[in-house]
């Protein structure tokens, strides 16, 4: 790879002291600008004055770190019979947010000199890196971010740069796949988005997601997997155990859909845990046996049962269902009551709680940005592919941290009710 990101570090080592917001001229900036102004000179866009500016500090610090390198300022005779001296220099374009510089960039008669502030065979500054990073999670193809910087930025920036750039991020994804867990959970959401890979055929293929809330009530995404076929609970015992493996000794629930044997696979990694049939997942499954005509009155009839205060009352308001539905759509009877023990556990909890664990909605907004960031791409060419633009667009969830303090919040009731109903299990997360 010849692109090389500049790095803090090299950053400070060019400069001798740090520049303080206060030590810009606020009466030489306006000079400037009116200079600019007054000759015609635009501040942004081709030879503008934020380019020629840009020019103008790259080519200052790459001079001082020859100076640097070398021990001995520009014409200083000290530099005589030294045994390395300056070389001329080359022209360079890099790069940089406010679109292509031309810079010059200084050599010695040795070669010795390694730039640091822009690197040898660097055409671009870290920050378009990053914003090209940012376009792609936000799920901008490589094509349209290819023309999207041509159009603000009249730079010309190939696919393969573009895909050259996002595949910069893979090291830190296999790095955050493996990272070590922690010990307690209070719940696991878990869910899978469907992603069209090429692998011989284009298929459908399951990526599977595991959210977990942490016992200070923050939300952590804990892994991302991509499968074979369809959605299976032999899978997601595979997950569960690489999760577990990963340090997660207990967990207090799973919510989950209401895929078979998808209980029993919780159930063998953590014993103890309550696995939770999401609400939401058991309605649209019973519409499926209703003819669409229904579905209103259906919901309407289902509300009494999982809006029940007690598990005796929704056992009452559900035979009251299944004697006005059972006979029409014995189906949706025989579903809900294959899902009875798995849809009940959350009425135990008052009703703040249960908002926030009878369903998998708390996973749905992430599904909801990973199918965005997907669909705009149609297929992709492989699995590493695929798990690369998900795992960009769920890093770039909630930029200003304001959704973490709702959530947060949100969740203080919960866990407050979880420390007492599972007899403080919380505790040893806590250590």
């Amino acid at each position: 790879m010849t692109d090389v990101t500049v790095s803090a570090e090299a950053v400070k080592a060019v400069q001798p002291v740090e520049l303080r917001p206060d030590a810009l001229d606020d009466q030489l900036v306006g000079q400037l600008v009116d200079q600019a102004r007054a000759s015609g000179l635009q501040l942004t866009g081709a030879g503008g004055l934020l380019q020629q500016l840009t020019k103008r500090i790259l080519e200052s610090a790459l001079e001082g770190e020859l100076t640097d390198h070398l021990g001995y300022e520009k014409h200083d005779p000290a530099g005589a019979g030294s045994g390395n001296s300056r070389n001329g220099a080359r022209s360079k374009t890099v790069l940089t947010e406010v679109g292509p510089v031309e810079i010059e960039v200084p050599r010695d008669r040795e070669g010795s000199f390694e730039p640091q502030i822009v690197r040898k065979r660097q055409r671009r500054l870290t920050g378009v890196d990053e914003m090209v990073l940012s376009l792609s999670a936000r799920g901008l193809t490589h094509g349209e971010i290819s023309a999207h910087l041509a159009e603000v930025y009249d730079a010309d920036v190939s696919k393969q740069t573009i895909s050259t750039v996002t595949d910069k991020v893979i090291e830190g994804m296999v790095e955050w796949q493996n990272r070590p867990l922690d010990p307690v959970y209070p719940v696991i959401f878990i869910d899978c988005v469907h992603v069209k890979i090429r692998d011989g055929k284009v298929a459908n293929r399951p990526i599977y997601v595991a959210l977990a809330v942490t016992v200070e009530g923050t939300r952590e995404i804990l892994g991302l997997w991509a499968g074979d076929g369809g959605e299976g609970a032999k899978y997601w015992l595979q997950v569960l155990t690489e999760i577990k493996n990963r340090g997660v000794a207990d967990v207090c629930m799973v919510v989950c859909d209401g895929l078979k044997g998808l209980p029993d696979a919780i159930e063998a990694v953590w014993p103890q845990a309550v696995t939770q049939t999401c609400v939401v997942h058991l309605i649209r499954a019973s519409f499926r046996y209703a003819a669409r005509q229904d579905w209103d009155k259906i919901s309407k009839a289902l509300k009494p049962v999982y809006g029940a205060p007690t598990e005796e009352a929704a056992l009452e308001r559900f035979m009251e269902f299944g004697e006005a539905w059972g006979k029409k759509y014995p189906a949706i009877v025989r579903l809900w009551e294959n899902a009875w023990a798995e849809f009940v556990p959350f009425l135990s909890f008052d009703a703040e709680v249960r908002r926030v664990i009878c369903t998998t909605n708390a996973i749905e907004s992430v599904n909801a940005r990973i199918r965005k960031a997907v669909r705009a791409r149609g297929h992709f060419p492989s699995e590493q592919a695929a798990l690369k633009c998900v795992y960009m667009a769920i890093m770039s969830l909630d930029p200003t941290g304001a959704g973490r303090n709702r959530w947060t919040t949100r969740w203080k009731a919960a866990l407050n009710a979880f420390e007492i109903a599972f007899d403080g299990r919380l505790s040893a997360g806590r250590r």
